[in-house]
């Protein structure tokens, strides 16, 4: 009997990033968890937010071009340092929320890692936690990556 095309594809496991610390150290955990696998593709996804949406917020829209080009290298170079090499990165313009979700269903990820911030109450109700929303409304396993608190 033949094996049927799905088994023989590699499951997506889609990571969101930016240039946060609590998103790198969800990569890397993610790269040393899951990477280097035979079952596994690595997708980035980066969500930048429109130039209309962040006037006098980051400047520009050349000065979000360049931090979003930052982010990715940064990431691919890691994956680079970690022997992952197969890796899609993209950017997407938009809320993080619908950026992840939707690129969930695009690449049919398998499972969706993501960084937490960490934000106290009064900012997750102002800004709106990703990983939350993520949670309930992602078609896929949701891994929220927390950055262990350093003990004094």
């Amino acid at each position: 009997m033949a094996a049927s095309s799905s088994s023989s594809e590699k499951q997506v496991v889609l990571i969101g990033i930016d240039d946060s610390e609590q998103s790198t150290y969800a990569l890397n955990w993610a790269l040393d968890h899951f990477f280097p696998s035979p079952i596994f593709k690595l997708v980035l996804i980066h969500s930048r937010p429109t130039a209309t949406s962040a006037v006098g917020f980051a400047g520009p829209d050349s000065d979000l071009r360049k931090i979003a080009a930052r982010v990715l290298e940064t990431a691919k170079q890691l994956c680079f340092n970690k022997s992952v090499n197969d890796v899609t990165a993209e950017v997407v313009e938009g809320d993080p929320r619908n950026v992840l979700c939707d690129a969930v269903d695009k690449y049919r990820a398998a499972i969706l890692v993501v960084g937490s911030h960490g934000y106290g109450a009064i900012k997750r109700a102002v800004l709106g936690s990703v990983s939350d929303y993520c949670a309930h409304h992602a078609h896929c396993t949701v891994m929220i990556v927390k950055k262990p608190k350093i003990k004094h």
